[in-house]
Parts: structure tokens; C-alpha cells; sequence
């Protein structure tokens, strides 16, 4: 199928882009990477009025070091993510995760801002963000806000942005000292969407006990899903077997609750967070003791 008719526009500045949208509003779709948006276009599952295009709005597509932490861009193509050796070293947890991300076409194509705005429970990133504590700045003609990534979505593909307003810019605070990662999913095939999904952080005291942990999950709700009594079992104790066993169980028992389809029944689902919860957790508390991992 085709789309629908719809009014094309292309502006050449964020200001240019935000006047349209404001005059525009609900009958108007941002279009960034395209990857999404076109096939429900082609199905006509959406039917924009007007199409702005975000391609030629430069200032969109950038990576910046900002006090120890990264400004990215919302139109920073999920490769650059891949490949820019800043992200590795500030965000490692976002670079492992973007190669689970469909297959390179995509990825060249994709980007940070489209992805966080369509809000797909099934997709990495926005699990990503959550668990690297990101920070949104929306903006509109004549004000912005910052939001956290925790709040930013409301359900399933449902977001806090408004009708008036676009994510321009994806703020990520330093990496804290003894601080290790893990991004872990299981797909049918590589670049299907995940089965399960985790993405993992543990920090290290001095004395070598868990401060802080983190499970953030994808594609077992309706939006990322943050176990956080799993996470509490772990802080305040050394790495053990047994610690690791019970987050795992925990999580996967009490902390939410999957629907089954036709690529995992829910048991399924529950079966995968236990095994990738451990998997990452051992990953994430090797790199936290500087282990090769």
C-alpha cells in the first residue's frame, strides 16, 4: 500500500520546524529516521495531514561531551551511537546495545530522538535511557522543559510529548567511578525484536559491596520496566551467586508481568529474564571489578 496524501515540509532550522508544528499541531507527524513512521504511513495505520521532515535541521544530528557526560542529539543516527568512540567511553552501556538494534540499514537510517519518541516496549533504546538515568529536553515555540527518562513514557507507544512539541536532545550524566554494564536480549533471530531485553548497572563502594544496581527491562510491559526490588536485593552486600539468583528470581516472579505471543508465551518470557538477569548481572559486576568480561 501507499500513504495517504499528505502536505510535505523540509525546514532548515529548529525554529523553522517548531513554527510549523505549532502552526500544524495534532494533524502534523515529525519524520526523523523514517524507520518507523513509513511502514504505518504505507499501511495507513497513520495518516498525517502534513509531514515534517527533520532531516535538514543540522543542529539535531550532534554528540557532545558536556561535564564528564554526553549531549546527543535527537536526529544522531543510531550508527553514529555505534561507532563514536565518545559514547564508548562515556556511555559503554549505549554502545553495546545499539548493534541489537535491527540490522545496519536500519541503524543508518535510525535514530536516537526517533526511537525515544515512538516508544516501542520492544525497542532497546528506550530501556537504555532509563537505565542510564537520560534526561529529555522537549521543546516548543517559545519554552522547553527537561524531563526524565523514567517519566517520559506513559505507555504503550505513548509519550509525555505534546502535540506542539519536539525532542531535540538526549542528556546523559557522567559514569560514576566502579560502575559496570551489561545489555543482554534474546531474539528469535538477530535483528527480530527481542523476546526479553535487560540492561544492567552495578556500582562498586570502596570496600567492594553493591551501592547501586539497576535492571531495566524491555519487551515484558507496556513501556521499559524497572525492577527495582530486584535491584535492592543486591545493595548493600558483595556480588554472591545467591544475590544474583534471587534479583533474578525476583524480577522475573514479582515484578512484571509479560503477555505471551506468538514468538514467547508468558512462561517463556519469565524463563529469559531469570537466565539473561544473571548473564548480565555477572557481566556488569565483572566490569565493575575491572575483570575482562
Amino acid at each position: 500500500m501507499k500513504p495517504a496524501p499528505f502536505e510535505y515540509l523540509a525546514p532548515d532550522s529548529l525554529d523553522a520546524a517548531l513554527e510549523a508544528l505549532a502552526r500544524h499541531g495534532g494533524d502534523a507527524k515529525l519524520l526523523a529516521g523514517g524507520q518507523s513512521l513509513i511502514p504505518v504511513m504505507n499501511f495507513r495505520l497513520a495518516q498525517p495531514a502534513v509531514l515534517i521532515d527533520l532531516n535538514r535541521v543540522k543542529d539535531l544530528d550532534q554528540v557532545q561531551e558536556d561535564g564528564g557526560g554526553l549531549r546527543i542529539g535527537a536526529m544522531t543516527r543510531q550508527r553514529t551511537l555505534e561507532r563514536d568512540p565518545r559514547i564508548a567511553l562515556l556511555a559503554p552501556l549505549l554502545a553495546e546495545a545499539v548493534p541489537s538494534i535491527a540490522h545496519p540499514q536500519i541503524r543508518n537510517r535510525g535514530t536516537l530522538g526517533g526511537s525515544l519518541a515512538h516508544a516501542d516496549a520492544r525497542a532497546e533504546l528506550p530501556a537504555v535511557a532509563v537505565a542510564l538515568r537520560a534526561r529529555l529536553r522537549l521543546r516548543r515555540s517559545g519554552g522547553e522543559r527537561w524531563v526524565e527518562a523514567r517519566d517520559f513514557f506513559a505507555g504503550l507507544m505513548t509519550t509525555l510529548l505534546e502535540p506542539d512539541e519536539i525532542l531535540v536532545e538526549v542528556a546523559l550524566p557522567p559514569p560514576q567511578p566502579r560502575t559496570g554494564w551489561a545489555f543482554l536480549e534474546e531474539a528469535r533471530r538477530h535483528g527480530d525484536y527481542a523476546q526479553v531485553g535487560v540492561a544492567a548497572g552495578v556500582t562498586l563502594d570502596a570496600a567492594g559491596r553493591c551501592s547501586e544496581a539497576r535492571l531495566i527491562y524491555l519487551s515484558v510491559g507496556d513501556r521499559p520496566v524497572d525492577a527495582r526490588r530486584a535491584a535492592r536485593l543486591l545493595e548493600g552486600s558483595a556480588p554472591s551467586a545467591e544475590a544474583i539468583a534471587a534479583a533474578a528470581e525476583t524480577a522475573a516472579r514479582d515484578e512484571m508481568d509479560p503477555t505471551g505471543d506468538v514468538h514467547a508465551s508468558t512462561a517463556f518470557k519469565r524463563h529469559l529474564v531469570r537466565v539473561l538477569t544473571g548473564r548480565a548481572l555477572r557481566r556488569a559486576f565483572a566490569r565493575a571489578e575491572g575483570e575482562a568480561a
